[in-house]
This record gives C-alpha cells, structure tokens and sequence, in this order.
C-alpha cells in the first residue's frame, strides 16, 4: 500500500495453555498424538516448493517408544543441495523486493495459523518425535515459536524506521536490503521454536534460505514447512533440505552464493564451520555473516541467605526438565557448606517423585534422550562420576534403553571443582554440585567463572542484596542470560534476548532485533534536492 505507512501491532506473547484436567486442549492433544502415533508419513524434500525425493531413506523415531516409527524421511545429495541453491536464488529474486509489509504480513499468519490450526499438530509432533511433555512442548513448539513470528515482525518495522538526519535541502535515506545470496539455517533437535525461527528470522527481512533441520527432529520441521506453505511463503524462499551434516554443509559452504549462517548445535560443529568459511573466504561474493549459538555449561551458584526451597524446584526445574536437554539447562551447582544438608535432604524427596515415561502419560516429569548417540554419550558421564575418587552419585545414575532411551535425573558430588562433569557440556539430566566453604565465596566465584569454556546461562541465589551485586559483578562474562533467583532456563522472546558468549555462540540474541541487524545489509541514499553548478568555494575568493 503505497499511500499507508503502515505500523505492525505491538506484540504480545502468546498464553501458554494449562493442559489442566477437563480441559478442551487436553482432550484435543490426546486424540491429536493418538492420530500422528496411528500414521506413518513419508517426508520428501522441499525444494523450490517442489517435493523431492532421493530414495535415500531416515527414519523418524519415538525416542520414548524407539521401536515405533513416525515416519521415513528422504535425504538430500550434492545434486539436490544445488537444486535448492539454484531454487533460493531464483526466489530471491521477487522475495527482497516484495515490500516489507507483505513479508510481514504472510508472518503474521504464520502466527496466526500456529496459534490456532496449528498448535496440536505441532505439540503432538513435538511430543512424538522429541519426547517433550505437553507443557515443554506448548511453551516450544507453540507459545514460543508464535512470539517469534510476532516479536520478528514487529522488530522488522522498527528496522525499518531507523532513518538518519537529513540537513537542509538534503534526504537522507538508509535503506535496510537483505544480504546478497542465500542463508544456510542449521537448526538443532531440542526445540522446534528454534528450528522455526532460524530460517525464518533472515526471510522476515527479504533474504532466503536453505533449511538443514537435525535429522532427529525432521518429523517436527516437516510440519513446519507446510505451516509455512499454507501461510503463503513462496516457493524457494525456504528450501527444506535434511540430511548428514557433511552431505549437505560441505556443498552449501563451497557455494559462492553463501551469504550468511544461522546456526545453532554443537561448539566443534560451529568451529568447523567458521573454520571452513574462512579457508574458502576469497570464493564468496560477500563476506558471509555467521550467526551462532552452541554449547552451555549452565551454572546455579547459591549464597547461604538463599531460600532453600526456592534452590531446590530451581534445580529440579532448571537441570530436569526436557531430560537437560536444553542449551540453557542447568549443568552445574555451588552450594555453600551451611546449607548443603538441608537441601540435599529436600532435593533427594523431590526427585524421587519425578516419574520418567512416555509422554502419553501426563503425569510423568521426564521422558527420553532423543537418541541412541545421546544416550551412549550422557551414560559414559555417568559411568566416570562412578568410577572416580572425586565424586560420588547422590540420586539417580541408572538407565535403560530397552524400550526407551532413558536415563534417571541424576546428581552428582565433587570435591573438584574442576571435575570433569564440572567442566564438560553433557546435555543430559545430569548436574553435579560442589559444595564450597561459606567464606570462600568470592573466590569461588571466580571459578565458576574460569571453570568452563561457556558462557550461556546462570543464576544467581540469595537474599542479601550485596552478594547478588558481586555475583553480577565478577560473573559478568560467564553468562549471556543471567538469573537472580531464577532456574537459568525458560527465555521469553521480547523479555530475556538469549544467547551466550565465548564458546556460547555469537551472542546475537534471539528474540531481539539485535539478531535481526544481522541480516540485513545498509544502502545509504543521499539526495541533493538543488545541487551546485559552480565547483567554486567561498573561501576561494580574495577580493
């Protein structure tokens, strides 16, 4: 609309649904799960709005049930990787100079449409095929994804308002074009949300983008693209193409066309990128832009005039749920002398109440580990902590991938604070507790500081005002998301940014227009309205 400036409305974030006894979204997500679980579905590829199909078959799995399967999955090849390229660029074409308010406005119904029609059959994938709990999976695939859509968009405009000054007959423009290529989106198993927005968030301002989902969550991200399809995203401006990592990262990265990465997994998989990007940096038309969040070693550091109680549900909460299967799950603890007895005591009744199963029963807590890979991984953690001198399991420790890639919420004691299970990112429900002498606190600090290589999420725990104010102060770096009195999990799109530094990630903050500058590359635009037609200054003349 040419004659409009138009406004985005102000965003809101979505209600999260209780799911409570007799509630219609109970019944309604039930008979959903029940439906997808009944149907085995056959995923091509997406390419140019195209189904693909290679022959070369994944499986989607239960990993709570990992007998069952979902569905099978096509995987893509060198050939098919440059079919997408080819079907990006083509699309590019018409997407960067679509007005922004159309962009925006097929987003909003994403949200739309997620909100609504949408909602169960992504939180039952989500459920099925990641072994989330209902709850986990609404505040994911739903609530968290639709913030995204409306939080992006509504970013998206004030972008675009951003203007320079303009002196007296002269305009100023700065004109906010997507970047020149394609985007290559690497989305991770652990939230769909994520796996929405990272090749979403660089569409939102006019670029396009080729979708690499984790082929342990491909059911979900399959989902995804039809919700995206219905929306009205047009064909090739976001290509669906799953597959092994080296399959399609290494074509992707040789292409010329690379113009950025929005990524989130693994630290070694986000150097080998960064690495391979600049060993082939003279191939590029531009210099690519990468975006990253990978790894955490999430801590909860606890003063002694905290609230035991309060510690307690935190770390439950914070290292329990979703099995640790978060970025921002917590990892590991600091708990002073004074009041370790009293909270081991509370901590130990609590997690022997946790019930552990499928997701089809609502009553349990925890479910799986996505995988076998992972399993074997959390499990060789665990089996360390047994076999050593310098700690000990509190609670927990016991497995089983019979039926189900389980593991128990386990805790572990050190009295190393540089423990190897102190230090190293498991990803798993598994935290370890070192127990520190109460006046010993600023100096153990810093090392909670200089113990890991992460700087993602922490909490701090206390009720004096002034060790909260030298927990911030001496934990400045070691964490992107800090918490006071607060799991160090559950970011909220437009209330906490997220992201991490150091081996963390770029810490370009999802969920803030901080991540969305990324994206874009700035034209400036001056024009002179009654330009000289003398090359003659004033302070030329003498006389």
């Amino acid at each position: 609309m040419p004659n409009s400036k138009l406004l985005v409305p102000l965003p809101y974030n979505e209600p999260i649904l209780s799911y409570k006894i007799g509630s219609r979204e109970k019944k309604l997500i039930k008979e959903k799960i029940a439906e997808m679980k009944s149907n085995k579905i056959e995923i091509p590829l997406i390419i140019g709005g195209k189904e693909v199909k290679t022959g070369n078959m994944g499986k989607c799995i239960i990993p709570h049930e990992h007998s069952h399967l979902l569905g099978t999955y096509h995987k893509v090849g060198p050939k098919e990787v440059q079919m997408a390229i080819d079907a990006a660029l083509e699309a590019r074409k018409s997407w960067a100079s679509m007005p922004w308010e159309e962009r925006v406005a097929i987003f909003r119904r994403v949200a739309e449409l997620l909100a609504t029609k949408y909602r169960f059959i992504l939180n039952a994938a989500t459920m099925l095929n990641q072994s989330k709990t209902v709850f986990q999976a609404e505040i994911d695939s739903a609530c968290e994804l639709i913030d995204f859509f409306r939080f992006n968009t509504y970013f998206a405009m004030k972008i675009y308002e951003r203007q320079p000054n303009s002196s007296p007959g002269i305009w100023n423009v700065l004109e906010h074009r997507p970047l020149e290529g394609f985007i290559f989106a690497v989305t991770p198993f652990n939230f769909t949300s994520i796996a929405g927005n990272l090749p979403t968030a660089p569409v939102i301002m006019g670029n396009v983008s080729l979708w690499k989902p984790a082929s342990s969550a491909v059911y979900s991200a399959y989902y995804l693209m039809l919700l995206f399809k219905e929306a009205g995203v047009p064909d090739g401006v976001i290509n669906f193409i799953p597959g092994s990592g080296a399959s399609v990262g290494t074509p992707v990265l040789q292409s010329p066309d690379l113009a950025g990465i929005h990524f989130t997994g693994s630290t070694p998989t986000f150097h080998t990128m960064w690495k391979t990007v600049g060993n082939n940096i003279d191939k590029y038309k531009t210099y690519p832009r990468i975006v990253g969040e990978t790894g955490g070693k999430d801590f909860i550091f606890v003063h002694s005039s905290a609230d035991v109680d309060v510690v307690k549900v935190a770390i439950v909460r914070g290292a329990f749920e979703y099995q640790g299967q978060k970025c921002s799950a917590a990892s590991r603890a600091y708990i002073p002398e004074s009041i370790w007895t009293k909270l081991k005591d509370k901590l130990l009744i609590t997690i022997k109440e946790l019930k552990m199963g499928t997701v089809e029963d609502f009553t349990n807590f925890t479910n799986a580990i996505i995988d076998k890979n992972a399993f074997d991984s959390i499990v060789s953690y665990i089996e360390y902590a047994k076999k050593s001198s310098d700690a000990e399991i509190v609670i927990g420790g016991n497995y089983d991938d019979s039926v189900g890639y389980y593991i128990e919420p386990t805790v572990i004691l050190t009295t190393d604070p540089k423990f190897k299970t102190m230090e190293e990112e498991i990803f798993g429900p598994v935290i370890t507790i070192y127990i520190y002498k109460d006046n010993d606190y600023e100096k153990t600090l810093h090392i909670c500081d200089e113990t890991s290589p992460y700087a993602l999420t922490g909490s701090i725990f206390a009720n004096d005002r002034k060790y909260i104010v030298k927990a911030k102060e001496i934990l400045t770096n070691a964490a992107g998301n800090f918490y006071v009195n607060d799991k160090p999990t559950g970011a909220v799109v437009g209330q906490q940014p997220f992201g991490g530094a150091r081996a963390s990630g770029t810490n370009d903050k999802a969920g803030d227009m901080i991540n969305l500058l990324r994206w874009i590359s700035p034209r400036t635009i001056k024009e002179t309205f009654n330009p000289p037609i003398d090359y003659k200054y004033p302070f030329m003349e003498e006389k």
